[in-house]
């Protein structure tokens, strides 16, 4: 028998989550305001409300390319990730030999490491391969931070998932494609979008390896924001985290709509 906790400890409780949840939301409060600053320097709180810094944001070239240029390599390593890590997830799921924990370990290792040492090991290794730089060389190094997360997406849906469905399917003519594509895919398929959704997120915030990696022609909008709070004191700086701030929300919204979407459905599969 569970007995009620006394008033005293509920308030705490939710005085101590309310604590951190101000200390938490802190610097976004401060940092949007300042995004609308009039001043030509950092101030809080606002001397007046602009635009300025999100017609500067979205106007100058230095600051537009990067932003384009993170965009594009994130939306090409949310696909890369997402063919890779499915694949592997469901190759993980069906094997069953000795040593499988192991490479397991091995493919989620990136997510353990940290990153300045992937960092480190991918550039001595692209600077070999003379892609340092490069667009290409930004999309694979992102991709094996961001695939390891698609790969524990999508073997947490097939923690569920019968295969005699698949199997009944090439019983009745199907082959393994066919069987994998109509049948297996639609139904991890939550799964599959939201560990795409967050290898995009990964691939635009990630900074360590852009520094290694993106040198000086291959400048993505993280790295452009570390030199620009580095070298000079440019409020356009303030726009663009709220600019950030926004598309995670955004994004993070998706989330839990597709996580919301999936279990209805898994409730509706359950009652058949």
């Amino acid at each position: 028998m569970e007995y009620p906790r006394p008033v005293w400890i509920r308030m705490l409780l939710y005085g101590a989550v309310v604590t951190i949840f101000i200390f938490l939301i802190m610097p976004v409060a401060i940092i949007i305001p300042m995004s609308f600053n009039a001043s030509q320097l950092f101030e809080f709180p606002p001397t007046g409300f602009s635009w300025q810094w999100y017609q500067s944001f979205f106007s100058r070239p230095d600051w537009r390319e990067p932003l384009l240029l993170s965009l594009r390599v994130a939306f090409l390593v949310s696909m890369f990730s997402m063919i890779l890590g499915t694949l592997t997830a469901v190759g993980l799921n069906r094997s069953k030999f000795r040593g499988i924990g192991a490479i397991q370990g091995f493919i989620l290792s990136p997510i353990i490491v940290p990153p300045i040492i992937v960092a480190v090991a991918v550039y001595f290794l692209f600077a070999k391969l003379r892609i340092v730089g490069s667009e290409v060389g930004l999309i694979l190094a992102h991709g094996v931070l961001a695939t390891p997360f698609v790969v524990v997406s999508v073997s947490a849906t097939l923690k569920g998932f019968d295969q005699n469905i698949e199997q009944a399917a090439v019983n009745l003519g199907a082959n393994r494609f066919q069987a994998f594509f109509y049948i297996t895919l639609p139904i991890i398929r939550s799964g599959v979008i939201s560990g795409a959704i967050l290898s995009f997120i990964i691939s635009f915030d990630e900074l360590i390896i852009a520094i290694f990696i993106s040198g000086s022609t291959a400048v993505t909008l993280p790295k452009k924001m570390w030199e620009s709070i580095r070298i000079e004191t440019d409020p356009t700086v303030a726009a663009v985290s709220s600019f950030l701030i926004g598309l995670s929300v955004i994004i993070l919204v998706l989330i839990e709509m597709l996580r919301s979407w999936s279990e209805k459905r898994a409730e509706i599969r359950s009652t058949i």
